[in-house]
């Protein structure tokens, strides 16, 4: 068995493909849409010589491609005979759905001559006989995008895997600029400032006693316990809603002291509590 892990995401124009690609894509799989069918055997051998640390392929194909119904089951036939495994998964939607879309969208359905719904009846058709292969079929009827992400990714994660946001924490100076990605910025210039303190200010925030100066006092402790609690509110609500990443930016007047400390503890906090996340500390050289 090849150690590719193969998964087509096909179905009805209009039924949330791109949204079920983004949603494998955010969980690390290697993401393709709209590749020719006919060139899917040549891909998988490259893909398998040149990039051996890529294990899971996930592609769209529909009839998008002219000739999709008339090769897809031969080639699919033909990969399988070639030891990879496929998982086929079936998107569609209820016509009353599908025209509110492609209403909202403005975009022409792929088989329309007419009307969409000629469009979407023909469709529908024409991709019975694939609908019966899938492996799971999705009913997106009533699922908006992040319903859908989520419902896809439960299926191709593992059962023992709880689907965590990733948490990027980030310290900096105020003096050089809050950071461009951040969703969360917190001002911690209230805190003890070691540059005041002569015996500390040559040293940063990863110093033991820069960390002691700062967290001896009690605003530090009630603020990092404040901290917690409400990221450990808001976390889990981000992941309801399927977004894959949080920036954290914890600031003071240079980025070398009060922020490093905070963002440490953060990292540490999290880290503990098994999320995937890292820190970085971008002005702590700066002089």
């Amino acid at each position: 068995m090849k150690n590719i892990r193969l998964v087509i995401i096909t179905g009805l124009s209009g039924s949330g493909k791109s949204t079920a690609l983004r949603a494998l894509e955010d969980i690390g799989f290697y993401c393709v849409d709209n590749m020719p069918v006919v060139l899917l055997p040549q891909f998988l051998e490259i893909q398998s010589e040149i990039s051996k640390d890529i294990s899971q392929v996930a592609m769209v194909m529909d009839l998008r491609e002219k000739n999709f119904i008339e090769t897809y089951r031969n080639i699919f036939d033909q990969i399988r005979n070639r030891g990879y495994k496929i998982e086929i998964v079936f998107l569609f939607a209820s016509d009353d759905a599908l025209l509110h879309r492609f209403s909202e969208t403005r975009r022409v359905h792929p088989l329309s001559r007419v009307s969409i719904m000629e469009g979407i009846n023909q469709e529908r058709a024409q991709l019975r006989d694939l609908e019966e292969m899938a492996d799971k079929v999705i009913d997106t009827t009533s699922c908006n995008v992040h319903q859908l992400k989520d419902i896809v990714q439960r299926h191709f994660l593992p059962s023992s895997t709880a689907r965590r946001l990733f948490i990027h924490v980030v310290s900096f100076g105020y003096r050089y600029g809050l950071p461009a990605d951040a969703d969360i910025v917190l001002d911690v210039r209230f805190l003890p400032n070691p540059f005041f303190v002569e015996k500390l200010k040559s040293f940063d925030g990863h110093n033991q006693n820069v960390r002691g100066h700062v967290l001896s006092a009690e605003a530090s402790l009630i603020f990092l316990q404040k901290l917690f609690d409400m990221m450990e509110f808001l976390i889990p609500l981000y992941e309801k809603e399927g977004k894959p990443r949080i920036t954290i930016a914890i600031g003071c007047t240079g980025g070398k002291h009060r922020s490093v400390v905070m963002a440490n503890e953060l990292w540490s906090h999290f880290s503990g509590l098994d999320y995937p996340v890292n820190v970085n500390h971008r002005d702590v050289n700066k002089s």
